[in-house]
């Protein structure tokens, strides 16, 4: 169970530095707009994992908030790259 833990935490690090990359380097604003809600995801996935791996369900509570916030904060990010202001 331990190794399994440890291929999953390698693999979200794997994606955190792919969406790392991809928000410095990407072609344009969508790209990494994209690339910031995938890595509020994966941050989302470590919670998950941390909340398993210690039987705490704090970090399952962080993730939750974490999650929400991401959502609102892409949903912000996605309306100011159409131009349109938050009221619409």
């Amino acid at each position: 169970m331990q190794v399994l833990m440890q291929l999953f935490y390698m693999g979200l690090m794997a994606c955190c530095f792919l969406c790392l990359y991809r928000i410095g380097r990407g072609p344009s604003a969508p790209d990494r707009t994209v690339a910031i809600d995938i890595l509020g995801i994966v941050i989302v996935g470590f919670c998950a994992l941390l909340g398993l791996v210690t039987g705490r369900d704090f970090y399952l509570n962080v993730a939750l908030a974490w999650a929400l916030l991401s959502f609102i904060g892409t949903i912000a990010l996605a309306k100011f790259l159409e131009g349109r202001s938050f009221d619409e």
